[in-house]
């Protein structure tokens, strides 16, 4: 059986014209998370640095003074990691950075921002990895002649970038926050 002219005519018309105006691609979709506003509080410790701390964060001190930040709501902690600076300052700071560079492999980038408070005698560099390397952040900070302290974000899930950018952003500041606010004590 034939389909009429006028038919086929019509259906071929019908195909162009829904073919015409502006077609725009569909824009790229990102996971909208949002987390409250930080509201940050002087943390006290027995240990030899004292710093702001996150509401959302609850802060666990090891003996050694390394101390774990948790974040439940972000399923994500950051890790602290104090070491007293005895003469080897050059090793301190080579370690913080070859911890930072093993994400190389994973990472598209890594960003350094020095980090220079001269009131506060804090001195340090802040690594913003970009990619799915199991860290986003990194960094250390020391007074240079007897406190070191280094600390990393880490997520408690395989790291995909796309998925936890909104959590590693809101971290990414924290430990920004973290860093200018570190107090070291006094040595006795």
């Amino acid at each position: 059986m034939r389909f009429p002219a006028f038919i086929i005519s019509i259906l071929t018309a019908t195909l162009l014209a829904s073919c015409g105006g502006d077609t725009l691609p569909k824009p790229k979709g990102q996971l909208s998370l949002s987390y409250p506003r930080p509201s940050y509080t002087f943390t006290a410790s027995d240990c030899d640095y004292n710093f702001d701390l996150n509401s959302l964060g609850k802060v666990r001190y090891k003996d050694n003074c390394s101390a774990v930040i948790d974040y439940p709501s972000l399923n994500g902690s950051v890790f602290l990691t104090y070491r007293a600076v005895n003469n080897n300052i050059n090793a301190l700071l080579n370690d913080a950075q070859k911890l930072t560079y093993e994400h190389v492999r994973k990472a598209d980038d890594i960003i350094e921002e020095k980090y220079i408070n001269q009131e506060q005698g804090a001195y340090g560099m802040f690594y913003d990895i970009k990619g799915d390397a199991a860290s986003q952040s990194q960094f250390y900070i020391t007074d240079s002649t007897t406190h070191f302290l280094t600390g990393s974000i880490y997520f408690n899930t395989k790291p995909n970038y796309d998925s936890i950018y909104p959590a590693a952003m809101y971290l990414k500041n924290d430990i920004r926050h973290l860093m200018e606010s570190i107090k070291w004590k006094e040595s006795q």
